[in-house]
Formats: C-alpha cells, structure tokens, sequence
C-alpha cells in the first residue's frame, strides 16, 4: 500500500499516460482503480518549451505550500527559541537564509540519489569548515545544523503524508523547546575572573573567596574553579558559574579562555 501511495503522489507530477504505465507495473493491478487516481486535468499534456514545462500548476502550488511550511517552521524556532535568549540578529538572517537555499536546492533537485547525496555533503562539509574566518560557538553551530536538517526533510519528503511531515516538524520545535526550558535545564552562565587576592585560593579559604566574588561582583555564584596562577603577579584565573538574572545569553560569557580576551 506503501508503495501504491507512492505512486498516487506521481499522479500530481506526471503526465496522464506515464502515471497509467507506472501502476500497470504494481501487483494487482486494476484499470478501474487507477483511472481513479489520475485527475482528468492532466489528459491534456503541460505547454512546453524546449522540452521544459512553462508552467505546471500542480508542482508551483506544491513548492508554495512546502516552502510557506518550511519557513514557518525554521521562523518558529529561531525567532522564539534561538534569538529569544541570544538576541544575535546576524545569526538570526544567516539561519533564515540557510533555510531559503538549503530547501530550494534539495526540492528543484530531479534525481533523489543525487538529492541524498547532496544533503549527506552539506552536513560534512559544513562539520569541516565550521565558518573557518570566526569561531562559531557550539550553540549556533547546533541551530545552524538543525535548521539544514529540517530544511533538508521538508524539501526531500516528497512520498511522505502531509501529517506525517507536520509531525516531524513539530517534533523539532517541541524537542528545541524542551531543552531550551529553563525548567528542565535550568541556566547557570560563567565568568572567568582575573583575581588577585592569591591568598585566598587555598582549599581552606574557599568560603572567604565566594564571599568576596559575591560582594565584589553582584553574581549569585552557584561554583568556582581555580584556574591558571600566576605567582610572580599575585594573580589567578578563577571560573565562577553563576545563575543570571535575565534569560538572555550573554556572549562575553562564552569566553572561557585568557587569550579570547585579546583585542
């Protein structure tokens, strides 16, 4: 039945009588049945030019209807769940954009093999070059793959139920907004701190320590780490991780690292 379904979907796409000969290849096959399945509309064959269609009806309101859906979609997710907390409007058009392209090149593609191929390259070649002119943190990276990832589904689903697709879809956005809950992972950001009260790093002192961070820098500190010491400055690195007041990332905050800071 699958398979037959499959076929059906072709009688949007293909000529009266090409539809006629792929069903007569199906077991069982009966006349009467099929000539249900194929509209009337399509005994007339599609105006051409240069052995191109000039306008098919069935396929442009179908690309409407699958690219409308698909950017719904990504919209969905990156305005209410990536930009909500990130406020990067950069990466906002870039995802956006990524979508647009990403979609009307696997759905204008003909052949599915090549369409595959094409959507197994796209996550390999982006997992190499990661944008090589900035470091992309693994946060955009993520949305940056999800939304290729739907984009990719929504352009080569073509066999598929139309509640199927939506399911699929929503599958996204619920699992994004799953995980983006702070009632199911609550957020604790992260400063690296250049502290030069050295004595007070030892184990024994820890409590002095969090007391003055709390004073000196206004954060609810949750944890610290005492990182690289430098003993000639009477300095430290320390890592505090703190629960923030808003729900927006702070992207000074992903810098974990000394030699980020330069510049």
């Amino acid at each position: 039945m699958r398979l037959r379904r499959n076929f059906i979907y072709l009688c949007g796409q293909k000529p009266k009588i090409y539809i006629m000969l792929l069903l007569q290849a199906l077991p069982e096959f009966d006349p009467d049945i099929a000539e249900q399945f194929v509209p009337t509309d399509l005994a007339a064959d599609v105006p051409m030019f240069m052995g191109i269609p000039i306008f098919d009806a069935l396929s442009f309101k179908l690309l409407i209807f699958r690219f409308a859906f698909n950017m719904l979609v990504t919209w969905i997710i990156v305005h209410f769940f990536y930009y909500k907390k990130s406020q990067r409007r950069d990466y906002y058009t870039t995802f956006l954009l990524f979508s647009v392209t990403i979609f009307l090149l696997i759905f204008l593609l003909d052949n599915v093999k090549m369409q595959i191929g094409f959507a197994l390259g796209l996550f390999a070649i982006f997992g190499m070059i990661r944008y090589r002119t900035e470091t992309v943190q693994i946060r955009e990276m993520t949305y940056l793959f999800v939304i290729i990832g739907i984009a990719v589904i929504n352009g080569l689903a073509m066999t598929v139920s139309h509640v199927e697709l939506v399911v699929t879809n929503l599958i996204f956005i619920v699992a994004t907004w799953i995980l983006e809950s702070n009632k199911i992972l609550k957020h604790k950001a992260t400063k690296l701190v250049l502290y030069e009260k050295i004595q007070l790093i030892v184990p024994e002192r820890k409590a002095e320590l969090l007391e003055d961070l709390k004073k000196r820098t206004g954060l609810d500190i949750v944890g610290i780490q005492i990182g690289h010491i430098d003993f000639l400055r009477d300095a430290a690195y320390i890592k505090v991780s703190y629960n923030p007041h808003s729900r927006e990332l702070n992207t000074i905050d992903e810098l974990t690292k000394a030699n980020q800071f330069a510049g």
